[in-house]
């Protein structure tokens, strides 16, 4: 694990955005593309906002969603509409570097069916012999409770070893989500956290530092088997390490 504590948002934005840079431009020149799973919030709107003026070779990259909301595309809540409006809108990328949760569908499991399907169809690297796709990079945040993607404490998804995408009832919110499993997050060659704010201290501090406890801190789950694993935190965020 790298943990990087910075003084405020820009600055954690910032030092993020020549992570994603520098991630970016060593896949594609070792395998020709870069694969992105991208999050929600304000967080990394923060980030989009920064790597939207960075000179890459665009075309080249290829953006996923870690989770989603149970939303139409337009929606203002919608991660799909945050990063289409932060960042798509201004960079030379087609439809085709883009693959959304398809929420339009009416069933929350033929939307987590077909967007699996998506993946598969994505990822060449998907054989026999492993059946995740391996992003090169997937961004992730945590909630005060702990969660990251729409992996919420207790929930069914926790659990799940062998599908890559899936439709999690949150009893919390009294509402589907859509999100990435941890056997698909944990393939990824780069996990990068990104948390800011006084009101995440309690988790952060108790996910890195304190006993493992999964099912109650969903994000201390996320460990890759092959990858690295990056925490960009604020200070504020970063108050309660025994640093």
């Amino acid at each position: 694990m790298k943990l990087t504590v910075c003084k405020d948002l820009d600055e954690l934005s910032s030092k993020a955005a020549a992570e994603f840079v520098r991630i970016a431009e060593e896949s594609i020149s070792e395998r020709g593309r870069s694969t992105v799973a991208l999050s929600g919030g304000s967080t990394p709107k923060a980030l989009y906002q920064k790597i939207a003026n960075v000179d890459l070779d665009w075309p080249k990259i290829f953006f996923f969603f870690g989770d989603e909301r149970n939303v139409p595309a337009d929606d203002i809540q919608s991660n799909y509409n945050l990063a289409k409006t932060e960042l798509f809108e201004k960079l030379p990328v087609s439809k085709w570097n883009v693959a959304a949760w398809p929420t339009e569908i009416s069933s929350p499991e033929e939307v987590a069916r077909t967007y699996e399907q998506m993946l598969e169809i994505s990822f060449e690297s998907i054989t026999e012999h492993d059946q995740r796709p391996r992003f090169d990079l997937v961004l992730l945040g945590m909630g005060p409770d702990g969660h990251t993607a729409s992996l919420f404490p207790h929930t069914r998804a926790l659990s799940e070893t062998r599908r890559i995408a899936v439709a999690n009832w949150v009893p919390q919110l009294d509402t589907w989500r859509y999100t990435l499993t941890f056997p698909v997050i944990n393939n990824a060659r780069n996990i990068m956290f990104l948390v800011a704010g006084g009101d995440k201290s309690s988790a952060v501090r108790s996910v890195i530092e304190g006993e493992a406890i999964p099912m109650e801190l969903p994000a201390q789950s996320v460990d890759p088997a092959h990858g690295e694993l990056f925490w960009f935190l604020d200070e504020a965020a970063a108050a309660e390490l025994s640093l």
